[in-house]
C-alpha cells in the first residue's frame, strides 16, 4: 500500500453555530498531485489551513507526514512548503538572495542553484524582486517554498491572475515538482489546471466532500455518453436516424455510447450525398461540466 502523507478522518470546523467543514474524509499519497476543488465558501480554504497548521479544528483526526498539524511541531514545519496566494518578500533583494535567506531557516536546504533551475529563473537569479514580472514573482514564491527541500507542498490558487502563457509555465513547474518526487496538495478554481496536473481530485461543497477520484472518471466521465453536434443543410434528405434532437437553428445533437459507429454512419451519409457537416463537434463531459453539475454552478458567500 502506498504511503499516505495526509490522512483526514471526520474533520470538522465550526464558527459558532456555523459548521464550515462537516466531517470530511480524504487522503493524499506520497508523490501524488492532489487537487481540492470547490466554490468560494465551500470549506476549501478552511480545510487547507487546518492541514497547514494555521487553523485549529473543532473535531476529527488529521495526520500530515505523521504529525498532528495543530501541535505546530517544528519537525513538520521543516518538511512542508507553502505557496500562499500572495507572499510578502523584500523587494530589494535579488532572486538568489531571497532564496538564500529562506534557505537559512532550514537544517538541510536544497542547493539554491537547483531551486532556481526548478522554477525556471536562471536568467533572473541576480534580478531584484521588484523588477520581476507577476509570473516571475509567482515562480519565486514557489522557490521560497522549495528552499527547505520539503516533502510536501501546499499550492493555494497558484495561477490566479496569470495570463495563459504564465499559467502554462506554472504548470511546468508543478510537473517538475512531481518529477522530483514531491507530494503536492493543490487548490484551484481552474478545471483545466486540475485536469492537467492532478492524479486525483476531490470536490467540496457546503463543507462536505461530494465527489472524489481521478479527473478522467469523476462523476462517471469514463462511461458518460459522447455528444455529437453538427449542422446539415435544411434541404438535406435521408439524414440517417441516429436519434438525438434538432434545434431551431438547425443544429443536430446526438448523445451516444457508440460514437465510432455513429460517426461512421453520419460521415458516410455526408460523403455519399456531398453534404458538408458544418460545425461538426465530438465531445465528452469535461471536468468543468462535472464540477458545475455537482456544485450547482453556485459560488458561496464566504
Amino acid at each position: 500500500m502506498a504511503e499516505r502523507v495526509i490522512e483526514v478522518r471526520d474533520l470538522r470546523k465550526a464558527y459558532g453555530d456555523i459548521e464550515a467543514v462537516k466531517g470530511i474524509d480524504l487522503h493524499v499519497e506520497r508523490g501524488e498531485v492532489f487537487a481540492l476543488l470547490g466554490p468560494n465558501g465551500a470549506g476549501k480554504t478552511t480545510t487547507t489551513e487546518i492541514l497547514e497548521g494555521f487553523r485549529p479544528r473543532t473535531g476529527g483526526e488529521v495526520s500530515v507526514l505523521g504529525h498532528d498539524p495543530a501541535r505546530s511541531e517544528i519537525d513538520l514545519k521543516r518538511r512542508i512548503g507553502i505557496v500562499l496566494q500572495s507572499t510578502g518578500v523584500d523587494p530589494y533583494l535579488t532572486v538568489r538572495e531571497t532564496i538564500e535567506l529562506y534557505s537559512g531557516y532550514y537544517p538541510r536546504p536544497r542547493p539554491v542553484d537547483e531551486v532556481i533551475e526548478v522554477v525556471g529563473l536562471e536568467q533572473k537569479r541576480d534580478t531584484r524582486v521588484d523588477k520581476l514580472s507577476g509570473g516571475q514573482q509567482r515562480r519565486l514564491d514557489v522557490a521560497i517554498a522549495l528552499a527547505g527541500d520539503p516533502e510536501l507542498l501546499f499550492l493555494d490558487e497558484p495561477t490566479t491572475g496569470f495570463d495563459p502563457n504564465a499559467r502554462r509555465n506554472a504548470w511546468a513547474i508543478v510537473k517538475n515538482l512531481a518529477g522530483l518526487g514531491k507530494t503536492v496538495f493543490l487548490t484551484t478554481h481552474f478545471m483545466d489546471e486540475a485536469q492537467y496536473l492532478a492524479g486525483r481530485v476531490a470536490i467540496i461543497r457546503s463543507g462536505e466532500i461530494v465527489a472524489e477520484g481521478a479527473p478522467g472518471s469523476l462523476g462517471g466521465r469514463a462511461t458518460a455518453a459522447t455528444t455529437i453536434r453538427f449542422r446539415a443543410p435544411t434541404n438535406a434528405a435521408d439524414l440517417p436516424d441516429l436519434g438525438g434532437e434538432r434545434a431551431a437553428d438547425g443544429t443536430h445533437q446526438i448523445r451516444t455510447h457508440e460514437p465510432t459507429q455513429a460517426l461512421q454512419r453520419l460521415t458516410r451519409w455526408a460523403v455519399d450525398h456531398r453534404v458538408e457537416l458544418e460545425g461538426l463537434e465530438v465531445s465528452r463531459p469535461s471536468l468543468e461540466d462535472v464540477y458545475l453539475e455537482i456544485t450547482g454552478g453556485e459560488e458561496g458567500t464566504a
